[in-house]
Formats: C-alpha cells, structure tokens, sequence
C-alpha cells in the first residue's frame, strides 16, 4: 500500500516488477510517467479501476483539487549517458558519418530517422537490421522538419565498437547539415555530446582493446608516414599486447615456481633444484627486456618524428638544402652570412619516413646580440637531434687548407666552433662543388679531411649529388630507425612503456640478488614485476593515466 504524506508519494518497500510497467524506452523520465499513469489507473491495486485503494482514490482527488503537478526535471550530465558525435572530419565531403552510442538508441531512432519505403525492423525496438543499411529521412524531434536524406546502420551491442547499441548517420557533409542533425540530438532526453576519446574509452572499459591498442589506435589517426602507420597498425591489432602479455606470463609462471617453494619445501613434494632454475629463467628474462630498453629510443623516436639538426657556418647552403627537401621556398635564401637567425622546423616525409628537419643559424663568433641568440639555440638543436648534419661549403674548405704556414702543424678546416658539435656519427654535406673546375681532385681531399665520416659531395643550387645524398641518407634513416619486419619491430613506442619496464627490471634485478633463505620476499619482487608490465597493458589498474591518454583523441573516436 502506498502512503500519501505531505503531498509527495513515497515509495513502498519493494517497486513492482518492471516488465508490469510498459515504459516507452529505457529514459528514467519515461519511467516515471508510467509509474504515475499506473498508480492514477488503479493497475497496482487489482488492474480495475473500480477497485481503487483509498490512497489510489486520494491522490486522484488531491490532483484534481490541490496537489501540484508531478515536475519532471531535467536529467543531469552523467545520467545522459547515450554519447552522440561526429566521427568524420567536419567540412564539405561526400558524407559525413554520426555515431551515436548507449541505450538510448531506440529513442533516438523513433524521434529522428523516418524510413523510406519499406521499413524493415528486426528488433523488439523498431530498429532496423544489424549491419545493413537503410535509406532514410532525417527530421527534427521538435516539428518534424526534414533534416537531410541519407542512410542509417544499426550495430548490436556485441558486435559494435563500444560493446553498446550503436547507431550510425551517413548524411551529406555540409557545415549546415551536420550542424542541424548535430542540434536535433542534442534535444533528445538522455543524449550528450560525447568527450574527446570517449567512445574508445567505453570500448577499453568493456575489454574490446587494452591499453596498447588505444594507443595504436590513437598513433594510427595521427600517423602521417609509411613507417608510422606500421608501427601503429601493429599496437591497435593487438601485436605489441601479446608481446607483453609473454613477458608478464613468464614471471608468473616462475612466481608460481618460487611460491611452490613456500608451501612446499624442495626435497618433499616438489623436485630439487626449482629455485635455481627459475633464477636462470628469470635472468634470460631480464636479458630479453633490457634488450628491448636498449634500442637507442628507436619505436619513440619513429613515433614523434626523426630530429635532423642541419648546422654549419654561415652562407653553405643550409636554408638551400631545407628548401631543396620541402620542395618550396620554406626558408629565406640571400647570399649574406647570418641570414637565418632562428631555428626553423619543418615536418617532412623522407622516404616513408617522419623526420623534423632543423634549419640553424649560421655558428660562428659574432657581436650581434640577436645572432648570438640564434647561435645559441643552433647549438643547441644540435646537441639533441637524433641525427646531425653538417653542411659545409668545398671553396671555403679549399681555401682554408692553401692557407695554411709551411712546416706548420695541420689543423683541421673546419672551424672549431662546429668541430666541437661533431660525433662519430654525423653526417656531412660537401655543398658548392659547382664552384670548382672539374679538373679539381676533391675525393682525395675529403677522405683525407673527413677520413671516418659519411659524406656527400653536392651542389644543392645545381642538384648535382642530390640524388645520391637523398638515396644514401634514406638508407642511414632506415638502417637505424626502420620499424623492421614482424618479430624485429620495436616494442616500445611510448615514455609510459619504457618507463614500467625499468621498474620491472629493478625488481627483477633485486630477485636475483636473494638467494634461498629469502623465498618469501622473492616471490614479491616478482609480483611487482608482473604489475609493472600488466599496467602496461591496462591489466592493473592504470587510472592515473586514463584521463592523458584518450583526451588526445577526436571527439568521435
């Protein structure tokens, strides 16, 4: 029996069962309507109007006399929980695609899609079938105003995206369309706007993706090369989680073999020498993920963007040879020293390649403040690009070798302010060649000035050389950083990823520093270990860096 007091109905104990409520959809306001149309028409108190209980009869009468409408407010943000957005890129297209996700679909269907035709619905919502497509009208829910004639796909929560009823719009992508359509949704009780990455994150919360593939899914929208799209398409398949998943499994394996030395004993109910051998398992172990740390940053660094510092001194072609591989006028070209005062990047695509090209200020001694500043950044673009790049120009190189004293000691002609940048492996561009009479034996004079060095003898003005230099440094970028074939790929890509292998090193590093007597401890230097790579992979709990992760994708993925 329900209780009337102070104007307000108040719950009974226990709410009839749900299913004797015919509630239009799955929208809390929906229930509540139902719920007051049941209370007024008697159903719960026999299903006959005329055997209305008193407090039924009451509330009847209160409400024709002085009982205030019942107020349906608003649903807050985080009870609409059916995400709506645009998952193709905005603009003048073909089609633009909607995603609608959540328990509201069938709502939004009834109040938005009008079939053409012959409706064909093989759910008990009205929905049309899985995975085909309808042709449709698209109305306003307000007044019933044609929106747009396209197409609409219904996904099944098992077989969709985000493990939700999933609906999708194929509607011409115009601003004013996709806008109207976008308006429209918004006015359907229980629909929102989704959040940047939201419907991926709802597809990692059902388990449909770990951690890896959202962020392979996330690398393969951003990647803008050949070698990139394979490193990325290998993490959102699943490739760099079963990776990881190996090595997690193999310290479990030998955690199992180090706790059944705890409840056991070697020597009784397990054979002897178990706690040796899982000691060498776990050594060849830690040699197989310190391999995987000591690849010179090679997954990171082709994810980001290879850094290619182009220095020398002033006026030898540098600014010449960014335009000549941006193919345009990307930086300014005069034949006076010190032009080039700041350091200029520009992104490029080197055979299938991401590689951010760094043009520096000419280095040399200077008066000037502002070119000093520039020197200084040039410096040090250079100490921290991953490739490094020296052009000089052969006349000055030529010249600075006649002018040497007789019976002096040889100095090297390149000046000291950029010898000082040089490492093993930089690479070196003789620039100019075309100033010099063809007569001029310039390969002997570069093996003898740069005898242990790469380098190439060009003229970027001409395009004499170019095309060996541009083969010969393709080759340099995919000897050191290619994403190699299957099983050779890198398996760190991400700082996160390097970052809990090394805490699992530490902890394996410390198991193999106890001996016997310490059984107990060891096996939970191992149980760490096995966390540091499951969270990796989402497996532990990792929501510290949900939140970095998918705010960095569109809002329709």
């Amino acid at each position: 029996m329900l209780q009337q007091r102070a104007g307000f109905i108040r719950k009974p104990r226990y709410w009839p069962c749900r299913n004797s409520i015919k509630t239009p959809s799955r929208n809390p306001n929906h229930f509540t309507r139902s719920l007051v149309s049941t209370l007024l028409s008697g159903e719960l108190s026999g299903g006959s109007p005329n055997r209305q209980g008193p407090c039924v009869e009451n509330l009847r009468n209160r409400r024709s006399s002085s009982l205030s409408p019942i107020r349906v407010l608003n649903l807050s943000q985080s009870q609409r929980n059916t995400i709506y957005a645009l998952a193709t890129p905005p603009g003048k297209a073909g089609i633009g695609i909607i995603r609608i996700s959540g328990a509201d679909v069938d709502e939004v269907f009834r109040s938005i899609v009008k079939p053409s035709g012959k409706r064909e619905t093989s759910t008990i919502q009205g929905l049309p079938k899985p995975r085909i497509a309808m042709r449709c009208q698209f109305v306003s829910p307000v007044n019933g105003e044609i929106l747009d004639d396209g197409l609409v796909l219904y996904f099944r929560a098992n077989a969709s995206y985000t493990c939700e009823d999933t609906l999708e719009f194929h509607i011409h992508s115009s601003r004013a369309t996709i806008s109207a359509v976008l308006k429209a949704l918004s006015t359907i009780p229980g629909c929102r706007l989704a959040e940047p990455g939201e419907f991926t994150r709802r597809a990692f919360e059902a388990g449909r993706m770990d951690l890896t593939q959202v962020e392979g899914l996330r690398d393969l929208l951003d990647a803008e090369t050949e070698q990139q799209r394979k490193l990325a398409l290998r993490s959102a398949v699943g490739t760099t989680r079963r990776r990881f998943e190996s090595i997690r499994e193999q310290i479990i394996r030998n955690l199992a073999l180090v706790e059944a030395i705890i409840d056991f004993g070697e020597g009784e109910e397990i054979e002897d020498g178990v706690w040796e051998q899982s000691k060498e398992r776990i050594y060849k172990l830690r040699t197989e993920i310190q391999n995987h740390l000591n690849d010179n940053r090679r997954g990171e660094i082709l994810r980001n963007g290879i850094r290619l510092a182009i220095f020398g001194p002033p006026n030898a072609g540098k600014s010449s040879l960014l335009n000549y591989l941006a193919q345009r006028e990307a930086a300014i070209v005069t034949p006076l020293p010190g032009t080039t005062r700041d350091v200029l990047e520009l992104s490029l695509d080197i055979d299938g390649m991401p590689v951010v090209v760094a043009d520096t200020a000419g280095l040399r001694k200077t008066d000037d403040f502002v070119e000093r500043i520039g020197v200084d950044r040039a410096k040090e673009a250079v100490k921290t690009a991953d490739i490094r790049l020296c052009v000089l120009s052969l006349p000055e190189l030529l010249s600075s070798t006649k002018s040497r004293t007789p019976f002096a000691p040889s100095p090297s002609p390149i000046p000291q302010s950029i010898s000082d940048l040089i490492a093993p492996d930089t690479l070196f561009l003789i620039n100019k060649s075309d100033l010099l009479p063809s007569t001029t034996d310039t390969n002997s004079f570069l093996e003898t000035i740069l005898p242990a060095q790469r380098a190439w003898l060009t003229s970027v003005q001409q395009g004499s050389g170019m095309s060996e230099f541009l083969s010969g440094f393709s080759q340099v970028l995919r000897d050191k950083y290619d994403a190699g074939e299957t099983g050779n790929e890198p398996l760190i890509t991400t700082a996160r990823h390097r970052a809990h292998l090394e805490n699992a090193v530490k902890f394996l590093d410390t198991f193999m520093e106890m001996d016997a007597n310490e059984v107990v401890f060891a096996a939970e230097e191992l149980r760490y270990a096995a966390q540091e790579v499951g969270r990796i992979s989402g497996l532990i709990d990792v929501e510290e860096v949900l939140d970095s992760i998918f705010k960095e994708f569109c809002i329709g993925k």
